[in-house]
């Protein structure tokens, strides 16, 4: 079975990645964790002024950083449970929404394991619903983990 796991390093997709550690996986499994890095969005300034340009670079690097974070976290916690499965991580570039999509379709996923942070309302309409989108679009059956309200 083909799992790909989508982290972004919040509560919710630990909830995930714990929910997927703590499954009987069929033997020769193999678990994909990936975060996508969603690129700065540039925006038009007057000539006048403008960030400096080491701005969106930096920009960059702190968002792969927490990407390649999340994955790290969450490969090194399904690698510790024992699974009798594969397991590897990677970053990618692009919405979260449409990689994740991309992915699962490019490496032939079984399926989708995300957490979701569960907005409603107005924070939906403005932040999206990448699991939402995901479930709705995916070739292959998707899991959604939801997280426990804190007591």
């Amino acid at each position: 079975m083909r799992i790909l796991v989508a982290v972004d390093g919040s509560e919710c997709s630990d909830a995930a990645v714990g929910d997927v550690a703590r499954r009987p996986w069929p033997a020769g499994s193999v678990i994909k964790v990936v975060s996508a890095m969603e690129p700065p969005s540039v925006m038009a300034m007057p000539e006048t002024w403008g960030p400096p340009t080491e701005y969106y670079e930096v920009l960059e690097q702190s968002a792969e950083a927490r990407a390649r974070q999340a994955v790290d976290k969450a490969v090194r916690t399904l690698s510790a449970a024992g699974l009798p499965a594969e397991v590897s991580g990677e970053v990618l570039r692009g919405l979260p929404k449409e990689v994740i999509l991309q992915e699962a379709e490019r490496w032939t996923a079984d399926l989708i394991v995300m957490g979701s942070h569960g907005y409603r309302g107005l924070k939906k309409l403005w932040l999206g619903s990448v699991s939402q989108a995901v479930a709705s679009h995916a070739p292959c059956s998707v899991q959604i983990v939801r997280c426990r309200a804190q007591a």
